[in-house]
């Protein structure tokens, strides 16, 4: 700091001509000027003034130094100003993990708009559906579900629900069930990748039980599964958010909704301590919760008003809002 402010002062001296009038520019006395002049000289060993009472002069060693301290001191003001500027104004690369069912359905949508908000900012995305490693490489990354990783911070910011769906076609072809016992006789897509999603919780009195999906199509990916239930190839257990965009078109129909034991599934961002300290990473996060704390797939489906009801030929569904 003391050789920063030694040279200052030297520079200082020299744009404005004499002791004084760069003492009124610092704040400082001209004496104490003149001392850190002084200071300075001592520690490079040179003398860089020639000091009269008429006029002050560089000496060669003085015309070496200006040149170089005035770019030390411009990279120095330039670094300050950088930082300053970056601490209101969110700037940078930030990197994304997120699934693919929540890019593919939702985010692609959204995003032109916090790019178009922060013209500053570049994202790069990571699509991928593994929960190991979940912030690797990432400076924030959206998961469905809980987040075992305690060393990690999770703002939830949504939520989705599962329900259990079918095509018109397939419901034509096959009927619609009307209790949880109707599915034996019925065709399931049964996901390999999340074992859990096969076991469908149904409401019995008090009691909650499981059945466990079967079918011949088994698959490994949810957004297969989506399209094979479209295509009509049977029964899905998927979440709303997947799922919501083929409701309101009226590809799928929710099914037993009276009877299907609803648990709400957290939508979070979750990233490393100390990383939402980021401004990128903080107004990306609060364009999360802005844009998608009341979005419109969370259980907003419209369900029919008797279960396993089927509407009209050729209508949807209605989307409203409630």
């Amino acid at each position: 700091m003391d050789q920063v402010t030694d040279m200052r002062a030297f520079v200082q001296v020299i744009q404005r001509g004499s002791f004084s009038a760069a003492a009124e520019d610092l704040g400082l006395t001209p004496s104490a000027v003149s001392k850190l002049v002084s200071r300075l000289e001592d520690r490079l060993g040179v003398r860089l003034l020639h000091r009269t009472t008429r006029r002050l002069a560089l000496t060669p060693e003085g015309e070496t130094y200006l040149v170089r301290a005035r770019d030390i001191l411009s990279a120095i003001d330039d670094a300050e100003t950088e930082v300053a500027r970056a601490s209101t104004t969110p700037r940078g690369r930030l990197r994304l993990n997120t699934g693919s069912a929540f890019m593919l359905h939702e985010l692609a949508a959204t995003l032109p708009d916090f790019l178009n908000r922060h013209p500053e900012i570049e994202i790069e995305i990571t699509v991928t559906d593994r929960v190991d490693n979940l912030v690797e490489n990432a400076d924030v990354a959206i998961c469905i579900g809980p987040i075992a990783d305690r060393s990690l911070v999770a703002r939830r910011f949504a939520h989705t629900e599962r329900g259990i769906f079918a095509a018109p076609r397939y419901l034509e072809r096959r009927g619609v069930p009307q209790s949880p016992d109707d599915l034996d006789g019925h065709d399931c897509i049964v996901l390999s990748s999340v074992p859990s999603i096969n076991q469908w919780p149904f409401r019995a009195g008090n009691e909650i039980r499981s059945f466990e999906a079967r079918g011949r199509l088994v698959v490994d990916d949810a957004e297969a599964a989506l399209r094979l239930a479209v295509s009509g190839a049977g029964l899905v257990h998927l979440s709303d958010l997947l799922v919501g965009n083929a409701v309101r078109r009226g590809e799928l129909v929710p099914l037993l909704t009276e009877h299907h034991m609803v648990e709400p599934i957290p939508i979070s961002a979750v990233y490393p301590q100390g990383r939402h300290r980021m401004l990128k990473v903080r107004v990306f996060i609060d364009f999360l919760v802005e844009r998608f704390t009341e979005a419109p797939w969370r259980t907003r489906v419209e369900r029919p008003g008797r279960s396993g009801a089927l509407a009209p030929s050729g209508d949807a569904p209605s989307d409203q809002d409630d």
